[in-house]
């Protein structure tokens, strides 16, 4: 029995690739039942984003046979030529393969270093394995090992600390500046994908209240929909300065938006409270000059990009001491699966309950050498010895019974032979 991991990334495939071999989620649990009957493997799970697919599987036969029946159901199942899939295609074993998937839930795998949000696909690739009944024992503690893994990651490193997005870094510098972003007014110009994810960034921190202002105010009501943002125009944008805290501007236009004169006006209305100021555009959207004013902060993408190299090499260092603790916990579910063999885990059983019972026979022979009643003696030990082997049997029972586990209560009765008569 082993552990395998087969997929292609970002790092060994273009998107032309990847999303020739990407899985839909309304039809992953096919998917999962169909690959499990056509490789032959006992479990299995499908990650799929748009950077990576990869599959995790537990099966008895070689990694050559594996591997062949794999792509032979890729090639299938997308209808897409072997050809096309093997340069692309890499595939780890046991020990590899655990290292790898605890590697990709801590984001060392990924585009971005430390990114969170491959964490957060994985542990829906768990849910979705879970609803089809692809996963049994091995996967699922494969994957609550790993979850614990990335948590301990997040906790004890700085791997996700730093900010290496101009969106995020744009957002945490606002932090710095205001202590409670939650007071804060800000007006977003442009409804492209870089100030999307400043839109996302800052209602995930709960900020005051959101302005959109875009060209097309249709293509900015979608965006503001989802994060309850209020829309205008360019043209409302002097009249809407004034009463912003905070203004971050990614448009494409090839000449300024936002003028000296503009945020001057804004200031005086504003009885001189500063105001923080973002330019992410490339030609520039807010003029150089409002720099001179007093009571402005003003960011430029080059302002930015100095931060985030620095906060790179934060996570880069951060990612040494990640990888340590990946590598000892893989070790440690190595040990663990190579204790699922059967000798060995009979081994431990008997040696577990035989170290149950010396405890309490040491104790007994102790009490008859004080004298004590032998008849009261043995009939201690024995409810002490019954009730010690039947409190794990019992809380599993209990567990399972809780829980609506069927299936687990059906198997622990047949596996303590409890007769239901």
């Amino acid at each position: 029995m082993s552990i395998v991991a087969v997929g292609i990334n970002h790092k060994t495939a273009p998107v032309s690739v990847r999303e020739k071999i990407s899985f839909n989620p309304d039809n992953l649990s096919i998917a999962l039942q169909d690959m499990i009957d056509s490789v032959k493997c006992k479990e299995a799970v499908i990650l799929s984003t748009c950077n990576r697919t990869e599959l995790y599987l537990v099966q008895d036969n070689g990694i050559d046979v594996t591997q062949d029946r794999l792509i032979h159901w890729l090639e299938k199942f997308h209808n897409v030529p072997a050809s096309t899939i093997l340069p692309s295609l890499y595939i780890h074993q046991d020990q590899q393969a655990v290292n790898h998937m605890m590697r990709v839930a801590c984001g060392l795998d990924s585009l971005v270093l430390g990114e969170p949000q491959i964490l957060g696909q994985m542990k829906q690739a768990y849910s979705q394995a879970k609803a089809a009944g692809s996963m049994a024992l091995i996967m699922d503690r494969l994957f609550q090992r790993t979850f614990g893994v990335a948590k301990q990651v997040r906790t004890e490193t700085e791997i996700g600390a730093s900010a290496v997005s101009v969106a995020f870094a744009s957002v945490n510098l606002a932090k710095h500046i205001f202590a409670n972003l939650e007071k804060a007014n800000v007006l977003l110009v442009g409804a492209g994908e870089t100030i999307e994810l400043v839109a996302k960034h800052l209602y995930e921190n709960n900020v005051g209240k959101i302005t959109v202002a875009n060209r097309t105010l249709a293509k900015a009501e979608v965006m503001a929909e989802k994060i309850g943002a209020s829309v205008i125009t360019l043209a409302q944008i002097p009249e809407q300065m004034s009463k912003s805290d905070i203004v971050i501007s990614s448009t494409g236009s090839t000449l300024p938006i936002i003028g000296k004169g503009m945020v001057e006006h804004a200031l005086s209305e504003r009885k001189r409270q500063p105001i923080f100021m973002v330019d992410l555009a490339v030609p520039r959207d807010i003029e150089e000059q409002v720099a001179e004013l007093e009571d402005v902060f003003l960011y430029t993408v080059d302002d930015l990009q100095s931060i985030i190299a620095q906060n790179m090499e934060n996570r880069r260092k951060a990612a040494i001491e990640a990888e340590s603790i990946v590598s000892s916990q893989s070790n440690g579910f190595m040990s663990w699966l190579r204790g699922l063999n059967t000798q060995d885990t009979v081994v431990s059983y008997r040696k577990q309950c035989l170290e149950s019972r010396d405890q309490l026979l040491e104790k007994a022979l102790l009490q008859l050498q004080n004298n004590k009643n032998p008849e009261a003696v043995v009939a201690e030990l024995a409810t002490k010895l019954t009730n010690k082997f039947m409190h794990e049997p019992t809380s599993a029972l209990q567990s399972a019974a809780q829980g609506g586990e069927l299936d687990k209560l059906i198997y622990l009765r047949d596996v303590f032979n409890i007769d239901s008569k």
